[in-house]
């Protein structure tokens, strides 16, 4: 924008709302990206201007009182609410997370309105019974909702593309799980925990691949019935157990465990709980492997203060380490971590095969009873993730772990 054009733009500004030229204030600042706003009076602003333009289209000016009020969170309820709309919604996220540093006030929103937000997430603490009740809020919407868009292997967790960004999502998803294998070099005489089992997906590789005894414990009803089913039609219900516990009730010794994205729902207050429980129930020399998503470790200290569109409409309870945290945490509970295997690319990848299926069957998730308002909340969900891990604000790892 020359000169003369950016003069004309500040003036047209003057006129508008105050929450609005608040927020252009503040995307004035944008160093990543070209963002375009449509507004409701008709008139476009334009900031960046690096790359390939992205379009927002304001329908209400209560969009940006809300932004200013409650950061991502208000840009996600005003998303749902349909009171603005893009063609690309992943890639405005993006822009947003990768421009974070600068456009600090409008992601983290007014500290009054958080605070709220803020006690409304410590209030789904992940207690024995808060934990159960936070767990089947997210994964028992129903088996039929999660087959409508996960891949055929029904896995809810990063698959491993491995470069091949062509390669089909159920033989990326597999891919995971061999490699969790590999790395802990199963065989038939291991014994094996998975906590968070899911809908039994590794549980069935760890089985019927490597021939180990696999015991998979979920708090989802709707994951253990699916699971069991599986393990019967599947042949390997000798090797594969399942069972709704809390893993903090779990007793025993076992020679392999493994724990994929579960770490992020066990929640702060409670991860010298979870490290423990896995040192203490892997024989001497026993290994494990945590799949996890982690955040950075320069965004930890206030997103640990703070509550995110996440915590508050999808994983009530949830939190996320940074890794330095994880290592912190493993160290102190007695086991080495041996291995850090980053993939936060794969995982975006993984979102945007997710986000397309979604957005793919409408009416059968209308069929299901999910209205056109609960829908966007996924959808901005789904896309939020993914804009995340390609802006590096958040990774995912395979921990390898071994007792000492």
């Amino acid at each position: 924008m020359n000169q003369p054009d950016a003069i004309a733009a500040l003036d047209r500004r003057s006129t508008l709302p105050s929450a609005a030229r608040h927020v252009f204030r503040l995307l004035e600042r944008i160093e990543h990206g070209w963002l375009m706003i449509s507004l409701p009076n008709g008139e476009m602003q334009s900031f960046g201007h690096r790359g390939e333009p992205v379009e927002m289209r304001i329908k209400d000016w209560a969009v940006f009182e809300r932004v200013i009020a409650r950061g991502d969170i208000g840009l996600g309820e005003t998303w749902f609410d349909s009171m603005w709309d893009t063609d690309d919604l992943a890639r405005v996220l993006t822009l947003f997370a990768s421009n974070r540093e600068c456009l600090q006030r409008a992601v983290h929103g007014n500290l009054i309105s958080l605070f709220f937000a803020r006690l409304r997430h410590i209030g789904r603490a992940n207690t024995r019974r808060g934990s159960r009740r936070n767990i089947v809020a997210h994964y028992d919407l129903g088996n039929e909702f999660y087959s409508l868009w996960l891949d055929g292997s029904m896995t809810y967790s990063s698959a491993l593309f491995e470069g091949d960004q062509e390669r089909d999502l159920q033989a990326a998803q597999h891919a995971k799980y061999e490699r969790i294998a590999r790395v802990l070099k199963l065989s038939d005489d291991h014994k094996v925990i998975e906590i968070g089992c899911g809908w039994g997906g590794f549980a069935e590789v760890a089985a019927t691949r490597a021939g180990s005894h696999v015991h998979g414990v979920t708090l989802s009803p709707s994951q253990l019935a699916w699971a069991e089913q599986r393990a019967r039609t599947g042949g390997f219900a000798d090797r594969a157990g399942f069972e709704l516990r809390d893993y903090r009730d779990l007793r025993g010794t076992v020679d392999r465990i493994v724990s994929i994205e579960m770490l992020e729902a066990v929640g702060e207050r409670w991860w010298p709980t979870y490290f423990a429980k896995l040192e203490s129930m892997l024989n001497a020399g026993g290994q494990a492997v945590v799949q996890t998503i982690s955040i950075a470790d320069d965004l930890f200290g206030r997103y640990r203060k703070g509550t995110d569109f996440i915590q508050q409409y999808i994983f009530p309870g949830g939190m996320l380490p940074s890794p330095s945290v994880f290592v912190k945490h493993a160290e102190k509970a007695g086991l080495h971590v041996r291995d850090d295997y980053r993939f936060g690319h794969d995982y975006a990848l993984t979102l945007a095969r997710w986000r397309e299926s979604f957005e793919a069957c409408p009416d059968s998730l209308r069929a299901l009873g999910f209205d056109r308002r609960f829908q966007r909340l996924w959808r901005f969900y789904l896309a939020y993730c993914e804009a995340g891990f390609r802006a590096g604000s958040i990774d995912v790892h395979q921990f390898h772990l071994e007792r000492r």
